[in-house]
């Protein structure tokens, strides 16, 4: 799916990173807890989140994410989308709940992460 297609299907806007929407993810990952993005987060992976601050570029940066979902209608802080924007992060904004862009991306095709299940202490 191309980061166009996906603001297609959730009516998001773009806040940085127009000419990049022909870029393709293969995978979304969908946290407000940057230690489970750095855990299970791979490359051609948007990320879907409700935080708008630094910290969250800098994970997208360390992770080699090129673009990234605010939902809740929040919008980031210049700052941040100063940032994304010499990284090269194409930076999407819905009004839909988390839980309702992951459902709609899914929908159009895009699945999520892997993540296998860890296996239980004693071998249950």
């Amino acid at each position: 799916m191309t980061i166009a297609d996906m603001v297609s299907v959730i009516d998001a806007k773009v806040l940085c990173g127009e000419h990049r929407l022909d870029r393709t993810v293969h995978s979304a990952f969908c946290s407000d807890l940057m230690s489970d993005v750095l855990a299970f987060v791979n490359e051609k992976t948007v990320l879907i989140t409700g935080i708008i601050n630094p910290q969250v570029i800098r994970t997208a940066e360390m992770l080699d994410i090129r673009c990234m979902i605010f939902v809740r209608g929040k919008i980031p802080p210049e700052a941040v989308l100063s940032q994304a924007r010499d990284l090269g992060i194409t930076v999407l904004a819905t009004a839909d709940s988390a839980f309702t862009t992951c459902g709609k991306l899914y929908e159009a095709g895009l699945r999520g992460v892997a993540i296998q299940w860890p296996e239980s202490e004693g071998g249950a």
